[in-house]
């Protein structure tokens, strides 16, 4: 088990370009479940959920291939299977996805339940809730749902909260319904809006995508198509957090600009300087770090993917910042962790008091989620001392060669192998 070391103080500076969205990746290679014809994908991040995503469509039917270093050829000629295993779903909760791609081609699916999730969570309900109102038969047994349909019939729907999976898999099933369906408090984000970009090349009918309402006018099949997945704007807002945390000076080459707008005025309210220019984002930071009152949001506010990251930032901040967590229960387990480096942090319930410290000392500290890891890695970069971070696969579920990307940028980083770490 490899775990990453951090020798801190190294200003970043220099160019870095970004991966595809894994969030938009995704859900656009389940949709290759939807036709029996070839699909192509390109700009795809060579990352743990990527290949945990193309192990599951293989065990469905979906044959793959990697055309060059992130392009890929996708074609389900036929269902082999309709089950996703809880071995992968337990793994990547975004598994959950192929349900409405299954059911709208197939006319039945037999998918595990998220590992540890109870089927009445948040999420997982909003799923099945929309397919069940296109008609769907479904069942919970022993742990899995199983679902029936001889076709889908469109229906107009509202969710709860703006699910980005339950929207993404409820219009992948809707796109093959009989009718017209309407998504009401559909989920805004571009990673929605990407899905809904792939699908309409492939010859679904739908508008609406990055509004609230969404109105998908089914068709009898889908075709083959070519699609290009947008850049990651959660890297992109990780990597600013790393630039304004060093007090370096960094340009991101394809930061989305306009899907990261909640992310740069939190930024330049934090003291970072940003300027857009024709292709991506220049971060830098000069003076001080000032402690801000932050909320996470659905789109277009800001993200709950880059709390964490934020949280490392304003822990060294001149004074007392408040997080307060809108979008996930339990989002603050890295908060324990930036404890043992010196951060002085009050959690209660959805709420963070974050009193600035002069410095971060680096120690040995264990990353809980994928985007707790890049939490501590920038908190990390701006220690004194070494910081150790274990179970660094977490990172690389999100992060496509991180490590590298850093140290390209000045970061004193490796990755080791933990018998081999002293």
């Amino acid at each position: 088990m490899d775990k990453i070391v951090i020798h801190g103080g190294a200003p970043l500076r220099g160019e870095v370009a970004l991966s595809g969205s894994k969030n938009a990746a995704l859900p656009i290679l389940m949709a290759s479940l939807l036709t029996d014809e070839p699909v192509f994908i390109r700009n795809v991040p060579r990352l743990r959920d990527v290949h945990t995503a193309l192990a599951l469509l293989g065990r469905l039917g979906v044959e793959s291939r990697w055309t060059d270093e992130h392009a890929l050829e996708l074609r389900a000629a036929s269902i082999a299977s309709h089950e996703a295993p809880y071995d992968l779903v337990k793994t990547m909760r975004a598994s959950f996805i192929v349900l409405g791609p299954l059911i709208a081609r197939a006319g039945r699916a037999r998918v595990s339940t998220p590992g540890g999730c109870a089927i009445g969570a948040r999420p997982v309900n909003l799923h099945i809730s929309g397919i069940r109102a296109l008609g769907a038969r479904i069942q919970l047994r022993n742990g899995y749902v199983e679902a029936r349909a001889d076709r889908l019939t469109g229906a107009r729907l509202w969710l709860d909260t703006p699910s980005v999976g339950a929207t993404e898999n409820i219009m992948m099933a809707a796109a093959l319904a009989r009718g017209r369906t309407l998504i009401e408090n559909a989920a805004r984000e571009p990673e929605v809006q990407d899905l809904a970009l792939m699908l309409n090349a492939m010859g679904a009918r739908i508008i609406g995508a990055g509004s609230h309402v969404m109105e998908i006018e089914g068709v009898e099949r889908l075709h083959g198509a070519e699609h290009t997945v947008i850049p990651d704007r959660i890297e992109a807002g990780s990597l600013m957090v790393a630039a304004a945390i060093t007090g370096g000076d960094v340009l991101v080459r394809g930061a989305p600009v306009e899907q990261l707008k909640a992310v740069v005025a939190k930024l330049e309210e934090v003291g970072a300087d940003i300027e857009p220019i024709a292709d991506g984002l220049r971060v830098s930071r000069k003076g001080a770090i000032r402690p801000v009152e932050l909320r996470t949001l659905p789109y277009p506010g800001f993200p709950t993917d880059l709390q964490a990251q934020m949280m490392a930032l304003l822990v060294i901040s001149q004074g007392t910042s408040v997080i307060t967590e809108t979008i996930f229960e339990n989002r603050f387990m890295h908060a324990l962790e930036l404890i043992r480096m010196g951060a002085d942090i009050v959690m209660k319930g959805p709420t963070a008091v974050i009193r600035g410290v002069p410095k971060l000392s680096g120690a040995p500290v264990m990353a809980t989620d994928l985007r707790a890891s890049m939490s501590l890695v920038i908190a990390g970069l701006a220690a004194e001392g070494t910081t150790e971070i274990s179970r660094v696969y977490h990172l690389d579920r999100g992060y496509e060669e991180l490590d590298r990307k850093l140290a390209s940028l000045g970061a004193r980083i490796e990755r080791v192998k933990e018998s081999s770490a002293a």
